[in-house]
């Protein structure tokens, strides 16, 4: 990590939403997820909000030998978004304990706010991570 990794860091990430990142399409396999609503998914906006803080936090790290899982989502998802409008993901990096990174979080689609809340991302050593990871299916 580097000394410029530190609380009050913000970024602003925008996303288009295509229809494959609806609700109908989050577990294809699920047959009542076929009559959903084709509408952004809460689990595609988990997934938008640790991109926008990877892409934010990288420039801080020695990417990619340091990278940062999630370990914690606490969020509304309070509007529907179709496909087509784009989100807007604005954060704050809130604070810096050791290796755990907390940040506030909020999207909007340009015509209502859509989330708001906080994620928590660690970072870890990728070569060590991948290595306890893989032997979790080592016999």
């Amino acid at each position: 990590m580097k000394d410029s990794l530190k609380p009050g860091l913000t970024f602003e990430y925008t996303y288009q939403v295509p229809p494959d990142k609806t609700v109908p399409h989050l577990f294809p396999d699920i047959p009542e997820g076929k009559v959903m609503p084709e509408v952004f998914a809460t689990g595609f906006m988990v997934g938008l909000f640790e991109f926008a803080c990877i892409h934010a936090i990288n420039p801080h790290i020695d990417w990619p030998k340091e990278q940062t899982v999630g370990i914690h989502v606490n969020v509304s998802h309070t509007a529907a978004t179709p496909p087509g409008l784009t989100i807007t993901v604005r954060g704050t990096l809130e604070e810096v304990e050791g290796r755990k990174l907390v940040f506030s979080i909020r999207a909007d689609d340009g015509v209502d706010q859509i989330s708001s809340g906080t994620h928590e991302r660690f970072v870890i050593d990728a070569e060590k991570f991948n290595a306890q990871v893989s032997a979790k299916t080592t016999p």
